[in-house]
C-alpha cells in the first residue's frame, strides 16, 4: 500500500511540476507584456475608464489597456475629459477609415521601387531595446514614389506599419529585452533636405501623417534623431516644428554632420548602418533599410506571441523542444 502511496506521489509531484512550469512561464510573459503599473499614473487610468463607462461609450477589449489609455492621458496632460474625447476620437476614426482592414489587407504597388525611391525601414533595436526606425529622408524621390501610389496609399502605408509596430514589434521587443516596451527610437538622415524639398504634395504627406501620429498613435515615439542638418534645413526646421507639439519636440535632437557620438548614446553600432556610422552589413538587396531586422522576425517569439493572441495567455506547447522566454532574450 506504502509503495502504491509513493508511486502516486511521484506521479503527483511530477504533474504538479509541470503544472507550476508552465503558469511561471505564463506569469513571466505576462508580466512582461502587461508592464509595470504606477499607482499614481492607475487613479488616472481607473477614472478615465469609469468616465467612458459612465457616458455609455463602448470600450474595445483592445485599447481597454492600462498604457493604451496612459498614452492618450499623457496627450491631454492628464486631463481624464480630454483624453476621454481624444480616445473617442480615435475610436471613431479607426471605425471610418478602416483600420483594421488596412492593417491586415493593405500592400503599397511596386513595393520593391519604392524602397528605392523612399530608403526607410526598422533595423534592430536600441540600447533599451526599442525598435529603431530609419529613413534617408534626403534621398526620397517624391515625384517617382507618386508614379508608382497615391499620398492616400502612403498615409494607408504609415498607418499598417504603426499597428504592426504597436502589435508585433513592441510586444516582440518586450519578450527580447525582458521588460514592457511601448515606444521607438527614429533616426532621419535629413542630408541634402532644404525648403526646395517641402513641395505642395510632400507638405501634403508630412501634416497627414503627423496629424494621425499625435492624434490616434501618441507618445510611441521614445527619441528622433535628424542627422546631417544642413543650413538648408534648419530653415525649413523652423517651418516644421510649428506643425509639432511641445512634448514631442522635447523628444528631438537636431544634429549636424558630427552626430555620431549623441547617436551611439542611444543605439548601439551593430544596430546601424554604416551610412551613420555602424558596423551592420546586411547582405540582403538595398542593405539594412531592406531587411524588417528586429525580434520581431524571430520565429520563437513570434510562436509565443500567437500563442498568447489565441488563448489570451501563453500556454507552454512547445515544451518538447524547451522553449522559454529566457532563451529568447538574448536576440537583437
Amino acid at each position: 500500500m506504502e509503495l502504491k502511496r509513493s508511486s502516486l506521489s511521484t506521479s503527483s509531484f511530477r504533474s504538479i511540476q509541470e503544472a507550476l512550469k508552465t503558469i511561471r512561464r505564463s506569469f513571466t510573459i505576462k508580466t512582461i507584456l502587461e508592464g509595470t503599473h504606477n499607482p499614481k499614473d492607475e487613479q488616472f487610468v481607473q477614472s478615465l475608464r469609469d468616465l467612458l463607462l459612465s457616458s455609455g461609450a463602448q470600450l474595445p477589449d483592445k485599447f481597454d489597456d492600462y498604457h493604451t489609455l496612459l498614452r492618450f492621458l499623457r496627450m491631454r496632460g492628464f486631463d481624464i475629459v480630454k483624453a476621454k474625447e481624444a480616445l473617442l476620437s480615435m475610436l471613431k476614426w479607426r471605425k471610418e477609415f478602416g483600420v483594421d482592414a488596412i492593417a491586415k489587407d493593405f500592400k503599397l504597388n511596386e513595393y520593391e521601387k519604392v524602397k528605392k525611391y523612399y530608403p526607410h525601414g526598422f533595423h534592430g533595436v536600441d540600447r533599451n531595446g526599442r525598435p529603431v526606425y530609419i529613413e534617408r529622408t534626403g534621398m526620397v524621390e517624391l515625384m517617382a514614389l507618386l508614379n508608382e501610389n497615391s499620398i492616400d496609399d502612403y498615409i494607408k502605408y504609415h498607418i499598417s506599419q504603426q499597428e504592426k509596430t504597436l502589435n508585433l514589434r513592441f510586444p516582440a521587443c518586450s519578450l527580447a529585452a525582458k521588460k514592457h516596451i511601448a515606444s521607438s527610437t527614429t533616426i532621419l538622415d535629413v542630408k541634402g533636405v532644404g525648403l526646395n524639398s517641402f513641395s505642395k504634395p510632400a507638405r501634403e504627406l508630412f501634416t497627414g501623417i503627423q496629424k494621425i501620429d499625435s492624434n490616434y498613435y501618441p507618445d510611441t515615439l521614445n527619441q528622433l534623431f535628424i542627422v546631417n542638418a544642413g543650413s538648408s534645413f534648419v530653415v525649413l526646421w523652423k517651418m516644421l516644428k510649428a506643425f509639432l507639439d511641445a512634448r514631442t519636440l522635447s523628444k528631438i535632437h537636431v544634429l549636424g554632420n558630427k552626430f555620431q557620438n549623441k547617436l551611439f548614446e542611444a543605439v548601439d553600432p551593430s544596430n546601424l548602418p554604416e551610412f551613420l556610422g555602424g558596423t551592420c552589413t546586411c547582405s540582403e538587396i538595398g542593405g539594412c533599410l531592406m531587411k524588417d531586422k528586429g525580434p520581431w522576425t524571430n520565429p520563437e517569439i513570434s510562436e509565443i506571441l500567437k500563442n498568447v493572441e489565441r488563448n489570451g495567455e501563453y500556454r507552454d506547447e512547445s515544451s518538447s523542444n524547451g522553449l522559454s522566454i529566457g532563451e529568447c532574450s538574448g536576440i537583437h
